[in-house]
């Protein structure tokens, strides 16, 4: 088992990486948390893999409940929240209780949201199940929900009191839920870590296949380098925001088609428009570009949209990161180092929407 810490301001926490769930109550145990009771939040898809096997296991020590709902970019809203709290009051969940989520990334992000705001805040503990999750979305405390239409539009920042992360998990999913995931890790490597780029493209045979020890290298560096981030800026003031390369982009593409698109898949086609950008921007260059399409249909990823480019824009201006009516981009000065621009170049965004809306 490999183990990370993330460091933050208000809480330090371990990560787990491993290959299986053996040394789960171990890590609650050396969490010192003392939990009057556990609840367990799962979704319909996670719920028939894992939640049985979960839920044995803590019962041998704690008391445990769990709340099941619908899988889904659906479900990411408030209403959700509204039920999770119901059954919190119906188990008698108090202070010292601890939220489990146990799932991707809608289900740690609105458990999170759940724990964060449930009697002004409870501990909770992520355990991912989906690549995705396991390399970004568990790590630094970003929850919430969807509003309007808009993404994580609500939400806080809380971090867990540990994550624990079985790469096995990922040999139940399809496919299409892999790759999503590997989009986020190849973001990494254009933001912060070159070497980690190289890293997936000489292994993307083995990372495809699911190789155990290839993937949990790529889990393993991907939460070095969000933790490393986020303990330098725990609520994205300023450096934590290059976490959001080809977000911007993605984002817009993801609302606009109604989430019918992954958000790894939307991350992809993003990243692909942001590197577009860039190279308008004087930066980077077509072969950057052309290296990127490349690795991507490798992992059978999408590197267009067919949505309207105008209608692409509009939507940016809902981004968390638009200030003052500018949007803000996450572009690369070369490939490994990232920077917001804030120059709010209108033409250059709309070339790198018209890129990608081909």
């Amino acid at each position: 088992m490999k183990v990370l810490e993330v460091k933050t301001a208000l809480k330090d926490y371990p990560i787990y990486i491993d290959h299986s769930y053996d040394e789960l109550v171990s890590a609650f145990e050396k969490s010192g948390l003392k939990p009057s009771k556990l609840c367990i939040i799962t979704d319909t898809n996670v719920e028939k893999y894992y939640l049985e096997t979960i839920e044995s296991m803590l019962s041998e020590k704690y008391d445990v409940c769990h709340y099941v709902f619908e899988a889904g970019e659906n479900s990411k809203h408030l209403g959700t929240i509204s039920d999770f709290y119901n059954f919190f009051v119906e188990e008698k969940l108090d202070r010292k209780s601890v939220v489990v989520a146990l799932g991707g990334g809608v289900v740690g992000d609105m458990a999170g949201f759940a724990a964060s705001t449930y009697m002004r805040g409870i501990s909770f503990v992520q355990v991912p199940t989906t690549l995705l999750a396991q390399v970004d979305s568990s790590v630094g405390g970003k929850t919430g929900v969807d509003f309007n239409g808009n993404k994580n539009m609500i939400g806080a920042f809380y971090q867990p009191d540990f994550v624990f992360i079985n790469s096995e998990t990922l040999k139940t999913l399809p496919y299409r839920e892999v790759a999503a995931g590997i989009a986020e890790a190849i973001k990494y490597g254009y933001i912060i870590d070159n070497d980690f780029l190289e890293y997936c493209i000489e292994n993307k045979e083995r990372i495809k296949s699911l190789d155990n020890n290839a993937l949990i290298e790529v889990i393993y560096k991907c939460c070095e380098a969000k933790a490393y981030v986020v303990s330098k800026d725990e609520k994205e003031l300023g450096l934590r925001a290059i976490l959001n390369f080809g977000h911007t982009f993605g984002h817009s593409v993801e609302t606009l088609n109604n989430f019918k698109l992954l958000h790894g898949e939307c991350v992809a086609i993003g990243m692909v428009a942001a590197l577009y950008y860039s190279m308008e921007c004087g930066n980077t260059t077509k072969e950057d570009i052309e290296n990127i399409e490349k690795l991507l249909e490798f992992f059978e990823l999408p590197t267009r949209c067919d949505n309207n480019v105008d209608e692409v824009y509009n939507q940016m201006f809902y981004d968390k990161k638009t200030s003052s009516g500018k949007i803000k981009i996450v572009a690369l000065k070369k490939i490994g180092e990232a920077f917001i621009d804030s120059s709010n170049d209108v033409a250059n965004i709309k070339k790198a929407i018209e890129y990608i809306a081909k």
